[in-house]
C-alpha cells in the first residue's frame, strides 16, 4: 500500500535536487536515510531553503485504496522499523505472530524485539491496526 520515500529512489532524488537538496551516500544532505517524515525539523537546510520547500518533507503521500475480506491489518512504523524489514517480510512475521496469540500489542512488541536483533540502530515506533473481529 506504501512506497518507500527514499533518497535513491529516482522520483525523490529528481524532487530533492530541484528543491536545491543533495544525496550523499545515500543520505538526504548527508543527514537523513529517508526524504518524507514527520519530525526531525530542527535539520539545517531541510525544510526550507531560499524561502522555498525543502527537499525534507512531512507532505503525505494519499492513496485511496478499497479494503477487501483478505485485507487483515495495517502496519505503520517508523524508518527504523523499514531499514531491518521489507514490507512483505512484516507483513509474513507479523501474520504468525497474531495467529499465534492474537494480541496486536503483543505482535507490535514483537516487531520492535525482531529489528533489534536484526540490528536496527534508528528509531523504533510501530502501530499496528487489525481489520478483523477477535473472538
Amino acid at each position: 500500500m506504501s512506497k518507500d520515500h527514499r533518497p535513491l529512489c529516482i522520483k525523490e532524488r529528481k524532487r530533492i535536487k530541484s528543491l536545491g537538496g543533495y544525496i550523499d551516500n545515500g543520505y538526504l544532505n548527508s543527514q537523513l536515510g529517508v526524504t518524507h517524515a514527520l519530525g526531525n525539523w530542527n535539520l539545517q537546510g531541510m525544510k526550507e531553503i531560499n524561502g522555498m520547500g525543502g527537499p525534507f518533507s512531512a507532505e503525505s503521500k494519499l492513496k485511496l485504496i478499497t479494503l477487501t475480506k483478505e485485507d487483515e491489518f495495517f502496519i505503520i512504523g517508523s524508518d527504523g522499523i523499514w531499514d531491518v524489514f521489507h514490507s512483505q517480510n512484516a507483513i509474513h512475521f507479523a501474520r504468525r505472530s497474531l495467529q499465534e496469540h492474537n494480541d496486536v500489542k503483543q505482535c507490535c512488541e514483537e516487531v520492535i524485539g525482531e529489528a533489534i536483533k536484526r540490528g536496527a540502530t534508528d528509531n523504533l515506533t510501530v502501530v499496528m491496526i487489525s481489520l478483523t473481529k477477535t473472538v
